[in-house]
């Protein structure tokens, strides 16, 4: 098991917490919470050595989402691809004002 932490300088304060995802293996769980703070996020994974992976998939996403989190995702063997679905689906969520 590794425990990674990432920090962002985003500027785009979110209104609610976000849960999405299953824990189960192969996938992978991401919970947003707003913070008035810098973006920080908190990976466990049971796959080690991939940080710069993980480094690149979060670029990309901050760059184009620039939200201001503070996320907790915990990982259970997920590719890549699964990472990106599951950060958009939490952005979706935070999109579904109700």
């Amino acid at each position: 098991m590794e425990k990674l932490h990432f920090n962002f300088d985003t500027k785009d304060a979110i209104s609610k917490p976000v849960h999405v995802g299953v824990v189960a293996s192969g996938d992978l769980e991401v919970i947003f919470r707003p913070t008035d703070k810098k973006t920080e996020v908190n990976i466990v994974t049971g796959s080690d050595g991939f940080k710069e992976v993980w480094q690149n998939v979060l670029n990309r996403f901050f760059d184009r989402y620039p939200i201001q989190v503070n996320a907790e995702i915990n990982d259970f063997g997920s590719t890549p691809g699964v990472v990106n679905l599951r950060l958009t689906q939490a952005l979706e969520e935070l999109k579904d004002e109700k």
